[in-house]
């Protein structure tokens, strides 16, 4: 067991939603995870919160077994700051020790709610984002919280991340690739700057805390793919607000951790809505990095870039024969972002929430 007088290093955060059968691949991570930390001097320590996004299956019992499990690695701590959770209503309260794996249930659909729950309950300053099929590397959390002290006005910090296909993707997905959370930019760092419009997905993503917590509206536009609505990107506009109250965010290519892809995920049935889903969140994620005052000016500049894109792309092949999924993909793409700000209008949540302060 890890001494109480080591202090918590580390958090990660894991939402999941029916994740009972695609847990147990990433608990093996993060058990090699555990025996890299231990050998390290001075140990690192750290802890798992699975934030249970309304699960139809197992995963609260799957979650369960590896806290009996890993009992043993907890860290016996007492009197933490806040209260926690082993179960849907299960609090435990200040005073009692707390275990490496912890479960949280929020009720709210959607992977933003799940990752504001998380970060709410965790107890370290840096905390890193898993998705229920990414696989870290053993040094995956050394490697963050080193480019972390080295990076003192870092807000965020995105993972080189590779694709672990079931089946092979033909060559002619290539382009649609890195739309599946697949992140390969080079062997050495790389600031994110506002003015690229480029940023990292949650997969893999490491956060500092109370920037989080600081920089953030209560409520964020976007919550990420549910039954009820295909809005993503969620990701996308965290990380839009912490660039604009000054804080850096980076590409660390050093934390490297690996996307298991299933077959269906290349398969035109959930590529489509996948597709429709990015293009319909597109403009709180572009709006959100302009100054106020010049987004009447983007915003028709955006509208003429769309059209443009949609008429090339027709000039090019016609209207997208079922067999060109690459071309049909780019067409949805197009065509719902030139939609995006009239159906977020329609939506009602054009105004997203009050800022809670000032960093």
């Amino acid at each position: 067991m890890v001494p109480s007088a080591l202090p918590l290093n580390f958090s990660i955060v894991i939402p999941t939603y029916n994740g009972a059968q695609r847990l147990p691949g990433l608990f093996a991570c993060l058990d090699r995870c555990w025996h890299w930390c231990q050998n390290q001097d001075p140990v690192m320590t750290w802890e798992v919160i699975v934030v249970d996004n309304g699960s139809q299956d197992e995963t609260r019992q799957v979650v369960e077994q590896y806290q009996n499990q890993w009992a043993d690695r907890g860290r016996d701590r007492t009197n933490p700051p806040q209260p926690w959770e082993s179960g849907p209503s299960a609090p435990i309260h200040p005073g009692e020790p707390l275990p490496l794996v912890r479960y949280a249930f929020e009720p709210q659909p959607g992977a933003a709610h799940a990752r504001q729950r998380g970060v709410t309950l965790a107890q370290a300053e840096w905390i890193g984002f898993l998705d229920d099929d990414n696989w870290p590397e053993p040094d995956w959390i050394g490697a963050a919280l080193a480019f972390a002290q080295a990076h003192p006005r870092t807000g965020a910090i995105g993972s080189q991340i590779h694709g672990a296909f079931a089946t092979p993707p033909p060559p002619e997905l290539d382009p649609l690739l890195p739309y599946l959370a697949i992140v390969e930019r080079g062997d050495r760092p790389l600031e994110y700057l506002p003015q690229k419009k480029l940023l990292p997905p949650s997969a893999g993503l490491v956060v500092r805390r109370s920037v989080w917590l600081t920089c953030l509206p209560h409520r964020l536009r976007l919550t990420g793919r549910t039954a009820t609505s295909m809005l993503t990107a969620e990701d996308l506009e965290a990380l839009a607000h912490i660039l604009r109250h000054g804080w850096q965010v980076w590409y660390n290519p050093a934390m490297v951790i690996h996307h298991q892809i299933p077959p269906w995920r290349l398969q035109a049935s959930y590529l489509l809505p996948f597709f429709q889903g990015i293009g319909l969140s597109r403009h709180v994620t572009r709006i959100l990095s302009v100054p106020p005052w010049q987004r009447p000016l983007w915003f028709g500049l955006y509208i003429a870039n769309d059209l443009r894109r949609i008429l090339r792309l027709l000039l090019s092949h016609g209207l997208p024969r079922r067999s060109n999924l690459v071309a049909r993909c780019y067409l949805t793409l197009y065509g719902y972002s030139l939609l995006s700000p009239f159906y977020l209008g329609w939506q009602g949540i054009r105004s997203g929430g009050r800022r809670r302060s000032s960093p």
